[in-house]
């Protein structure tokens, strides 16, 4: 643990932020020779599979947001219908389990607040002694976010923070890190009651962007931004796209008390694909 904190004790004092937005730019740059070589690299370093991608093609690209953006084949992910609720994303469990009261586990000797991760006392009230999942995206996954049943969107809160790494090294050495990055809490009612979905931002993670808004950070400043829904009725049928992360993150899932059961195959560092059974409704009685 030791020599792991070592390793991320940099983080504290690199200007992640201004990290971050320099390689947005770069992703998003056309120039033909920058687009083509960064995407190249990134697709024979991480092995990315592009059989199953909607254009296989790595030189039709307008650029390499475009290219880690990329749509999936309508077949490449399937959804268990086995399950009530559905993975929506491709990535790995980083933890999942009960929410003791207002504590979530972050790592082995790391809680972090509900609340803190909401940025709302209130909201975190209604989500006490519930249910979280914790699903890290890796760099060679998918990245589009999807509904992970059928849900009308009522809320998104829009948290600053700072732009730590995500991976399992990071969540283990820096405490609070998931309430302490840049995130967007986006809120959803579901038949069984209310579901939030946490949008984690992390180092050189560019944007994050939803279907309803464009793009949301950068450039939201310094303070907590609150944005209701509740009178235009966006409804979202299971599997639809919500946003996506350009460059990859961690969504962190979180259910009221006794609305859910988790897949019981799911433990920590478990493998994932968006469609895949993640959790039912829990039984009544």
């Amino acid at each position: 643990m030791a020599n792991e904190s070592f390793k991320t004790a940099y983080q504290y004092i690199i200007p992640k932020h201004l990290i971050s937005r320099l390689v947005g730019r770069l992703a998003a740059a056309k120039t033909h020779w920058i687009k083509q070589g960064f995407i190249n690299w990134f697709a024979a370093k991480y092995q990315v599979n592009m059989a199953e991608a909607a254009i296989e093609d790595l030189n039709q690209y307008a650029c390499f947001n475009d290219f880690f953006t990329r749509a999936l084949k309508p077949d490449a992910r399937p959804i268990d219908r086995q399950f009530d609720m559905m993975c929506p994303v491709d990535g790995e469990v980083s933890q999942l389990g009960p929410i003791a009261q207002d504590s979530i586990f972050q790592a082995k000797g790391h809680d972090y607040s509900l609340a803190r991760l909401l940025g709302d006392e209130h909201a975190g009230k209604d989500f006490q002694d519930g249910h979280f999942a914790t699903l890290y995206l890796s760099p060679k996954d998918y990245h589009r976010i999807h509904c992970p049943v059928d849900a009308t969107l009522t809320g998104m809160t829009y948290i600053p923070g700072d732009l730590f790494s995500v991976n399992q090294v990071t969540a283990r050495t820096i405490p609070n890190l998931f309430a302490r990055n840049e995130r967007l809490v986006v809120y959803l009612k579901t038949e069984h009651g209310p579901l939030a979905m946490v949008f984690v931002g992390a180092t050189i993670v560019a944007s994050i962007e939803t279907v309803w808004s464009g793009v949301v950070t950068p450039p939201v400043g310094p303070s907590i931004h609150h944005w209701s829904y509740t009178d235009q009725n966006i409804a979202f049928k299971q599997n639809d796209e919500l946003g996506r992360f350009r460059l990859g993150s961690t969504v962190i899932m979180v259910a009221p008390k006794g609305m859910l059961e988790w897949n019981e195959q799911l433990e920590a560092g478990s493998p994932l694909t968006l469609g895949q059974g993640l959790a039912n409704w829990a039984k009544e009685g």
